[in-house]
């Protein structure tokens, strides 16, 4: 008897376990800033974005060009595709900054000049290997833009002596621009 309630019961255990299903739950963020990035760890959104990809007929090369500003910090960057056409699109593909300067990025803070005039003043240089932007679309029609972007800007501070006393690192990471409206301009 003990045998077959057993059996009964890992039976029953059996049926009940195939009646389970799993519920699978897929989640997506999406984003309506244009461009954004994480500054030292807080969340930046450009609220002016000047866009442009540059044909230059001379040297038949294209220049994608971002200059993007909010809550006092500018955020600027320019890359190369050598060889490019005298067409309005750009090509998918990564971007790093190098020593060159065909591919330059920078970063600016608003500060108190002189004459109590508030301006955009560079805060330190990005080296080679600091920087990359990948283009992950292109709408040449439309004229709309997506992709990534990061950056690490360093900043030597001196004291009188003229020795160095710290080092200013921001990191911009996480940057994305999202169908981001751009001029074509052929030249």
């Amino acid at each position: 008897m003990k045998k077959i309630s057993l059996i009964a019961t890992l039976l029953l255990a059996v049926l009940l376990l195939q009646k389970c299903t799993k519920t699978t739950v897929t989640a997506t963020a999406t984003s309506t800033t244009t461009l954004f990035a994480y500054v030292n760890d807080s969340t930046w959104n450009a609220d002016t974005i000047n866009a442009a990809v540059t044909y230059n007929s001379a040297t038949k090369s294209k220049v994608f060009s971002v200059n993007a500003v909010g809550n006092n910090k500018e955020v600027n960057f320019s890359v190369t595709q050598p060889l490019g056409s005298n067409t309005a699109g750009f090509p998918l593909s990564s971007f790093n900054a190098d020593a060159a300067g065909t591919n330059t990025f920078s970063y600016y803070t608003k500060q108190k000049d002189a004459t109590g005039n508030y301006i955009f003043v560079q805060q330190g240089a990005v080296a080679p290997g600091s920087g990359n932007v990948t283009v992950t679309a292109v709408d040449s029609v439309k004229k709309l833009i997506t992709g990534t972007f990061a950056l690490t800007s360093l900043k030597n501070n001196y004291d009188n002596s003229g020795n160095i006393v710290s080092v200013t690192v921001v990191q911009v990471a996480s940057g994305a621009f999202n169908a981001m409206p751009y001029t074509f301009t052929s030249n």
